[in-house]
């Protein structure tokens, strides 16, 4: 019965994306500085959706992009690399999705990293980040406890949940058809 109230969520939720008509250009960043933005932007290159890219994408950076993607996923050695402290990340992050939603641009979120991203650390840049997109792609390990599906179910985002990074891809160029 779960098996199939998933399938039917799936269906609906990427029906409901299909109909969202993501447009371009796109602009890339990271949520938690985690290596997974490069992961996001070798999928949106083999999906032929050209893209900024802006690891450390401050709001006001922000010029005529309608499309905003966010790789969300928090690394304590990505924060240390860039000099971030995980506080000041989620403040970049609410700033950037305020200044998003008032120049009415889309966002999309993924979640990549899987298992490995999931924890104290990378659920803070999931609870900052998630619950504020208009569509979700999150690979099926990295919500094993449920937690993307039920902030999809609860804030009526779609989402789509794919086995592993690569079938990520197809769920993207759907987005911008």
């Amino acid at each position: 019965m779960k098996k199939i109230l998933n399938v039917l969520l799936f269906m609906i939720t990427a029906m409901v994306a299909l109909a969202a008509n993501f447009e371009k250009p796109v602009m890339l960043t990271s949520v938690g500085q985690s290596a997974d933005v490069q992961m996001v932007k070798a999928l949106l290159k083999k999906g032929g959706i050209e893209s900024g890219f802006n690891t450390n994408l401050k709001s006001e950076d922000l010029k005529d992009e309608k499309t905003l993607i966010l790789a969300i996923g928090g690394s304590s050695k990505g924060l240390g690399a860039a000099g971030i402290k995980a506080e000041d990340e989620i403040d970049r992050t609410e700033k950037l999705i305020k200044a998003a939603r008032e120049k009415n641009m889309k966002i999309i979120g993924l979640h990549v990293g899987g298992q490995a991203r999931r924890g104290e650390l990378s659920d803070r840049f999931n609870d900052a980040a998630a619950p504020y997109v208009d569509y979700l792609i999150v690979v099926e390990d990295g919500n094993k406890d449920g937690a993307f599906t039920k902030i999809a179910t609860e804030k009526n985002i779609p989402i789509d949940l794919v086995p592993k990074i690569t079938n990520a891809v197809d769920p993207l160029k759907k987005a911008f058809e």
